[in-house]
């Protein structure tokens, strides 16, 4: 109710406040005209910048956009780099979401069949995640695990994003609905809302997304880092739960591989 508005608003501020300088550096500027999928190589990545960010614009300090990695092609690598940022943007638009949500929401049916609810508010959403059943965890990365590998497939209609294909589009999931299972959605523009806009529009939204999700990887790693060292987002003093797990350990705070 108001508690949770109230608690969100002030969050919101704290971060905008913390983010406004980065904000005002991804300010999408009017897209060229060319196209958005790989075609040119870095070419292409020098328009994108400049349609994404025009006051840095191009900027490759370790010059990645003139590798070649594992011994393939300049083109392929950069088809690699280009995906690698849009999915990691995207991961890091639904963790700032979920961080916000489980700061402020606590869901009132059982997380369990056995009927145990889910973690406190209170907790941090670190903590909470270190809360949940070992199970849940796996299931969650298991789902994780076949989004991952679903998204390399390749085929007649879907070249690879290393092959000429469109960085960061997923496969349609109409291969697994014939051979599997039904599936009501695809994760790709679930609900078709793409087909109809032009291609100019299109390639205004992927700026837009690729600024977002820079946007929320600043943001993400903020809440964490205000969490697990405190006074290091002194802009969030007042709203960061202190943590002192791994926030990189997958099953518990202090989980490691090769313990």
């Amino acid at each position: 109710g108001v508690k949770f508005i109230q608690q969100y608003i002030t969050m919101k501020f704290a971060l905008l406040s913390t983010l406004f300088a980065a904000a005002s550096a991804f300010t999408a500027a009017p897209v060229a005209r060319q196209s958005t999928q790989l075609a040119a190589g870095k070419a292409d990545l020098k328009a994108i910048a400049t349609a994404a960010n025009p006051v840095v614009n191009f900027y490759d300090p370790l010059s990645l956009a003139d590798a070649e990695f594992w011994g393939d092609s300049n083109e392929a690598t950069i088809g690699f780099l280009r995906h690698a940022e849009i999915k990691h943007g995207r991961v890091a638009m639904f963790a700032f979401v979920g961080y916000c949500v489980q700061s402020n929401v606590h869901w009132p049916w059982p997380m369990t069949t056995a009927g145990d609810s889910f973690p406190s508010t209170d907790l941090s959403p670190e903590a909470q995640w270190d809360a949940i059943p070992e199970a849940a965890k796996w299931q969650i990365l298991v789902v994780i695990s076949f989004l991952e590998l679903w998204g390399e497939q390749s085929g007649d209609e879907n070249a690879h994003y290393m092959r000429g294909g469109q960085p960061g589009k997923f496969p349609s999931f109409d291969l697994f609905r014939k051979t599997v299972h039904p599936v009501p959605f695809n994760l790709y523009d679930p609900f078709g809302l793409s087909k109809g806009m032009s291609a100019e529009k299109k390639e205004k939204r992927l700026v837009m997304e690729l600024n977002n999700g820079r946007l929320a990887q600043i943001g993400i790693m903020g809440f964490l880092a205000a969490d697990k060292v405190p006074g290091s987002v002194p802009a969030l003093n007042g709203l960061a739960q202190p943590y002192d797990g791994d926030v990189m350990a997958p099953f518990t705070a202090h989980y490691h591989l090769f313990n």
